[in-house]
């Protein structure tokens, strides 16, 4: 019984079993699809949308006082402030290419085996082409098309990476819930 669990130690390097050394073609680096789009979706906003935002934030910063919970208020403030800046700053435009060995996008690659799915969203009348990663981070490539015809690109890239539209989670549904009891503007 004791042999089963007897330490085998080595006593060169010669007696480590070796791999067969891999040999890897090289891939040609080829431009596949390049385009400019905007960074992030961005949407001209109305005063109404400035008013509720803020009428609902002061709303819940007098709830907040009342249970003094000053960290809570300087949060939603901060929230309030950049919900603001988002809203008005216009996004630059940035350029994305997909190529043989992945996407680069603002001058930042990633490679075709560290992506898992893709798929496309509409939102404010953008087309947004959704990569998840394998990676830390980003776990999520966000990239809007801009002018680039959705099929080309999918078409592209569904020879590198499964095209899988995911199920909502339960945070989706809730949002969506709350977009439509709680418009933030008029359409």
């Amino acid at each position: 019984m004791t042999a089963l669990f007897k330490k085998r130690t080595l006593k060169s390097k010669e007696d480590v079993p070796q791999a067969a050394p891999v040999v890897v073609q090289p891939v040609e680096l080829k431009s596949l699809l390049k385009w400019e789009a905007l960074a992030r979706p961005y949407k001209k906003r109305d005063r109404e949308f400035y008013t509720t935002i803020a009428a609902i934030v002061f709303l819940l910063a007098v709830i907040l006082l009342f249970l003094q919970e000053w960290l809570l208020i300087v949060v939603l403030a901060s929230f309030m402030f950049v919900t603001y800046v988002l809203a008005t700053v216009q996004p630059e435009k940035v350029e994305h290419e997909i190529t043989t060995l992945g996407v680069t996008t603002s001058g930042k690659s990633y490679k075709w085996q560290d992506f898992l799915r893709f798929w496309f969203e509409e939102k404010t009348g953008e087309t947004i082409l959704h990569i998840d990663t394998m990676l830390r981070f980003p776990t999520r490539l966000i990239l809007l098309l801009g002018q680039e015809d959705k099929e080309r690109v999918k078409k592209i890239l569904q020879k590198y990476v499964r095209y899988e539209n995911p199920e909502d989670t339960f945070m989706d549904k809730a949002s969506k819930w709350l977009q439509e009891k709680v418009p933030l503007e008029s359409k």
